[in-house]
């Protein structure tokens, strides 16, 4: 949950490195609210305004944990524009975020590891 909760705090901090951990973690809280609040608007039997709302707020903190993954790898946060290519473009970014930490520091700041 703290990881999560990092991320929403850096809503706009594009700036940086994070660590996979951080990146799977706001992933998969991500996904379990949003489950959650699924489940809430079909008890219910509202449209999935709730749902809309969620994943509308939570929008720019995703891209910013995705552009310092993609920063921890080396890459430059522009990448997760290749997403807009239909399967590979996805498959290709799902890889990147997988690859482990550059050693040491990079052009994007220190190594959150150490």
């Amino acid at each position: 949950m703290q990881w999560y909760l990092n991320g929403l705090k850096n809503y706009v901090g594009f700036q940086g490195r994070a660590r996979r951990t951080e990146y799977w973690m706001f992933v998969l809280f991500s996904v379990i609210a949003t489950v959650v609040i699924g489940i809430i608007d079909g008890l219910f039997g509202l449209t999935p305004i709730l749902t809309y709302i969620y994943s509308l707020a939570v929008l720019l903190p995703s891209l910013a944990v995705m552009a310092r993954r993609l920063h921890d790898t080396g890459k430059s946060g522009w990448w997760i524009l290749i997403a807009l290519v239909p399967l590979v473009g996805s498959i290709i970014l799902i890889v990147f975020f997988c690859l482990d930490s550059q050693p040491g520091d990079n052009k994007y700041g220190k190594n959150p590891k150490l």
